[in-house]
């Protein structure tokens, strides 16, 4: 279950390997032939509510992971599609479309599943 994230404007690359959409909304401005998508996996993202409270704002950024983290815990159906999707590919990337890569929902959901693969589930 070998991954990466990178914004979905970015340029498609071999070393891509599995494509995975992981934003609620279709990225503005990407046509379908441009983002070869493997798959989107919209229920993985924050909840609507989630995301406008958030607002991409770095102050917000702990409070955010907190609660994101809390939604990925009840949402275990999009967590086991995701986990299932990385088992089937070598190498994937998760795509999501944020200008700030440091403070995004990718990054949250990075560290917890790498978190819950050393942990064994």
């Amino acid at each position: 279950m070998a991954f990466k994230i990178k914004r979905a404007n970015e340029p498609l690359t071999q070393a891509d390997g599995a494509r995975i959409l992981i934003d609620r909304l279709w990225p503005r401005g990407q046509s379908k032939d441009k983002l070869q998508l493997t798959a989107w996996v919209k229920d993985i993202a924050p909840s609507t509510e989630l995301r406008k409270w958030f607002g991409h704002d770095p102050a917000k950024w702990e409070e955010f992971r907190k609660r994101y983290r809390a939604e990925l815990d009840a949402n275990p159906t999009a967590v086991a599609e995701l986990q299932a999707l990385l088992k089937q590919h070598k190498v994937a990337t998760l795509l999501f479309m944020a200008h700030d890569d440091k403070h995004c929902n990718a990054v949250v959901l990075s560290e917890y599943l790498r978190e819950r693969k050393h942990a064994g589930t």
